[in-house]
């Protein structure tokens, strides 16, 4: 292609509102222009690279079994409404007055489809994928297309008869995905993560490590066991019992609204002092302990108890549950029989405990949860810290990390087609409800992830799977020099033959913009005809990825090219 027939337009500056790597060099490189908040227009160079990113995805879900869907971004809401998922904050854009929703996943149809159509265990497994726009009620858009309101997503669903088939399946994507990404050139991770608005059983996120990620992981990097902080768990050992269990004690603290007011007041073990929060989830009150400054994580919250609605409680029904305001709350006493108390494992049949006596201005010390509280549940309810010890038991720390998501996997069992009434006649010739799993990938994902992970200060620095073109020839002073253009030329022909993709820059500009386009767009191998080399039959090639420079003679630049080609990674 040559460049002065293509449409790349570069700026020497992005706007203000891109701030992160990705954003800043996808607007100058003229990969995507803004239409609208979180909306882009992928250009030529930047579909090309999407086109090349789905191919590899296309290869590798049909080498598991796939088969291609296109179903409609625009659904009835109807659909949506059986499965609870109408109205679920920011995560469905709505056409109202012709009661559609434009779709941000397609469980709901896979399933309305699968009713219509898969009939016996005969037909089953099945794995049906589709690469189609998608649309999220974002918010707040941000990040580039890391956070748009209109994305790309391979979304695949695997439909099963048993439980064990689905662990195939999702066995299947799992590695499917690692050899996407691996194809892709992207450093990633797997993580545990929660299911969120999908539900399902188990769900495993795969991320790649960036300061400017949304997401916050917890590796250990002697074990490699990682997790996103959402459920994250440590091997920290319960805090324990201690020898002098003394009677239960009221005392004032008029004062001391906080942990950190009560140990500083009264000269107390932190992690003695048990914290209690109020929440309501699903319309019922429950109370959770927390041991000393610990931060309760609701997403384990909301899995524990399979919550639709989890939010703080008031300061009212704080009044109204346990008869006093916040900073004076506990276990013991509560004002309402309706409150569930679960404390964390960390603080499990623990004493000497110190907490709120739902009395404004007083605690009580000498806590046994053994002895004073009745009906204690517990549960891993923390978020956990940095530094403490990986959960497998070697004594490793865990480290956290700023990560993007590129992909997401869910065994989602049986929500959807009990919803949507996908069922299917066993060998038994009874109805069973079909099991499905729910896989996507963000394809804009990919592309900015590889930027985030392959820059410099001069622009991209692409490998050969993803490069919208892997040779880039810059003819300097092509109307000056015959020769030049002669080089240039031959060079642009010969690329074309050997079915190696190749940009000319033609244009007549200076130097000084071709050479800084060139490392600005970061096609993996730079080819430079000047006067001075073209004069004495030579040639630059410039290796994007280090900086190396060869001189050679032109009529080792083919040979030279595909040598060097075959020693740059993906």
């Amino acid at each position: 292609m040559k460049q002065s027939q293509y449409f790349i337009p570069t700026l020497k500056e992005a706007p203000n509102e891109a701030v992160i790597p990705s954003h800043i060099l996808m607007i100058r490189s003229g990969l995507v222009r803004s239409l609208g908040s979180g909306i882009y227009s992928f250009l030529p160079l930047g579909y090309r690279i999407m086109k090349k990113i789905m191919t590899i995805i296309r290869e590798e879900m049909d080498e598991i079994g796939g088969v291609e869907f296109h179903m409609p971004a625009l659904n009835p809401s109807e659909i949506w409404e059986q499965t609870g998922r109408r109205n679920v904050p920011n995560f469905i854009l709505s056409v109202k007055e012709r009661d559609l929703v434009l779709a941000p996943t397609h469980e709901e149809i896979i399933a309305f489809h699968a009713r219509a159509d898969v009939k016996s265990y005969k037909e089953l497994p099945q794995i049906w994928y589709q690469i189609q726009t998608k649309f999220r009620n974002e918010p707040r858009p941000r990040s580039g297309v890391l956070r748009g309101r209109q994305f790309t997503m391979k979304d695949a669903y695997s439909l099963d008869s048993s439980w064990e088939g689905l662990d195939v399946s999702y066995e299947k994507h799992a590695q499917a995905y690692r050899n996407i990404f691996s194809r892709c050139g992207l450093k990633f991770f797997a993580v545990g993560a929660a299911s969120g608005a999908m539900g399902g059983t188990a769900s495993q996120e795969f991320m790649l490590e960036s300061y400017h990620g949304e997401d916050t992981c917890v590796l250990c990097d002697e074990t490699g066991y990682a997790a996103n902080l959402e459920v994250a768990t440590s091997a920290l050992p319960p805090i324990g019992r201690i020898d002098n269990n003394l009677p239960l004690e009221q005392f004032a603290t008029p004062n001391s609204k906080t942990i950190n007011e009560l140990v500083n007041d009264f000269q107390l073990d932190v992690n003695r002092c048990a914290k209690s929060v109020v929440y309501i989830v699903d319309s019922k009150p429950y109370l959770f302990m927390l041991r000393g400054n610990d931060e309760l994580n609701e997403s384990k919250v909301q899995t524990l108890l399979t919550a639709a609605d989890l939010r703080p409680a008031t300061e009212e029904e704080l009044v109204k549950y346990t008869g006093a305001n916040g900073g004076s709350i506990g276990p013991i006493g509560l004002k309402s029989t309706e409150v569930t108390i679960i404390a964390d494992n960390l603080l499990r049949d623990a004493n000497g405990l110190v907490s709120g006596a739902n009395t404004n201005g007083y605690h009580y010390k000498n806590i046994d949860f053994s002895r004073d509280v009745a009906n204690l549940q517990y549960a891993d309810l923390r978020v956990i810290e940095a530094g403490e010890p990986e959960p497998s038991g070697t004594g490793a720390k865990l480290r956290i990390t700023n990560a993007i998501e590129i992909g997401h996997i869910f065994k989602l069992g049986t929500k959807y087609s009990i919803a949507l009434g996908a069922k299917f006649l066993d060998m038994n010739g009874k109805d069973q409800p079909i099991i499905m799993g729910s896989y996507g990938i963000g394809v804009e994902r990919i592309l900015a992830c590889f930027i985030e992970q392959h820059h410099d200060d001069k622009g991209i620095i692409w490998g050969t799977a993803l490069a919208p073109f892997t040779v880039h020839i810059l003819g300097i002073g092509l109307k000056k020099s015959e020769k030049v253009r002669e080089y240039c030329d031959s060079l642009y022909a010969q690329l074309q033959s050997a079915g190696i993709e190749v940009l000319f820059d033609d244009r007549d500009i200076s130097p000084g913009f071709k050479l800084n386009d060139a490392d600005l767009l970061g096609m993996p191998l730079q080819i430079v005809v000047g006067e001075k080399n073209a004069a004495i039959d030579q040639v630059e090639i410039k290796v994007r990825s280090t900086g190396d420079k060869h001189v050679i003679p032109f009529s080792d630049a083919m040979q030279t090219i595909t040598s060097l080609l075959s020693t740059i990674g993906s």
